[in-house]
Parts: C-alpha cells; structure tokens; sequence
C-alpha cells in the first residue's frame, strides 16, 4: 500500500466513525454531509472524492461489516463443519451474523426500523441475500418449502427481530446465541420451512 491509500484509508475510518456518534444523538435522516464533515474534520471537497452521498458511505460500512461477517464464516466452516453439514452451515451463518453484531453493536443498536428505515432496510438487504445465497447452496441438502426469497425473508425478519428483542430484554450475548441456535435449528429441522425426509 503507498501513503495515499492509507490516508485514504483513514479518512474513510474517520467518516464512519463520525456517522456512527452522530447516531447517538439524531437519526440518519436528518443528519447531513456538512455534520459528518464536521464531526470528521474533513472538507466537504474530501468526503465527495470517496463517496457520492451519505448512503453511499452507509454502503461502504455494510461492505467493512459483511466482509468481517464472511471470513468468520469460512474460518468455522473450516473449524467445525469440514463435512459440510447443511444446519451445522446455518448456525455458523448465524453465529457469525451474532458475532459481528455483539462486536458492532454501537452502530447495529440504531438500525431499528421505527429510529433509522434507510439503515435497518440496507443491511437487511445485504444480509437476507447472503442468507438467500446459502439456502441456494445447501438446496440439495435441504430443500426448501417455498422460494429462495420467501425462506430468507422469513429466516431473516423474524431472527433479526428476536436477536432485538433480546438485547431489549437485556439477555447476555451467549444467551441470545443459544435461543436463537435452539430456534433456527428447529426451524430447519421440523418441516415448516424445509422439506424433511420421513
């Protein structure tokens, strides 16, 4: 890497950063590109020469966050499911949707979608096709019920919105991870949403 592209780099990390405070105290909405100049310390000029808008910096930290989300992935794959058993897939897929979630929580505790919908709605987007993606690849294992779509919306939305609640009820992450596993399992396994061979 030259200097340019650290700088870069850490410009882009000072950016998000400041979005992230901003969160504390205004929803995305109503915060502005002049706020996050501000916040971050950089000309108007800087922030348009890495990204177009606000929401394409809300992209860019979905990306960083998928991105942590997907090599963890992989590793537990490696680790723990070298068979490539379909539900053992699932729960290291949520695992590692967990982990980043407890890691990230200061951003992903303002992606509700009463306080910030642009937010909630993107990263819902990102994840439900990563989710879309391994129903897809693990079909031939587990085939599922209804479409592709259909299963993920629905894995999606209500997990996303049990994980949520349990912070609300203020359950310790290792709590969450074991309802919720306890959950998706027998979700998968008792014929509503994929078909079970008798």
């Amino acid at each position: 890497m030259n200097p340019e592209d650290k700088r870069i780099r850490k410009t882009k990390k000072f950016l998000k950063q400041s979005l992230i405070d901003l969160l504390e105290n205004k929803p995305f909405d109503q915060i502005t590109v002049t706020e996050l100049c501000r916040q971050a310390d950089i000309s108007r000029i800087t922030f348009y020469s890495h990204y177009d808008d606000k929401y394409a910096l809300v992209d860019d930290i979905s990306c960083d966050m998928l991105e942590i989300a997907r090599d963890d992935f992989h590793r537990m794959q490696k680790e723990n499911n070298p068979e490539g058993d379909p539900i053992a897939s699932y729960c290291n897929l949520l695992d590692c949707i967990l982990n980043l979630y407890g890691d990230k929580k200061h951003f992903f505790r303002h992606t509700i979608p009463s306080e910030n919908p642009y937010l909630y709605y993107t990263f819902y987007q990102h994840i439900s096709e990563n989710i879309e993606h391994r129903i897809e690849k693990e079909s031939h294992l587990l085939q599922p019920k209804y479409s592709y779509k259909k299963v993920s919306a629905f894995l999606c939305n209500g997990i996303w919105g049990f994980i949520n609640e349990s912070y609300e009820e203020n359950a310790s992450l290792e709590d969450i991870r074991q309802e919720t596993r306890e959950l998706l399992k027998n979700l998968l396994t008792s014929g509503v949403l994929m078909k079970v061979e008798k």
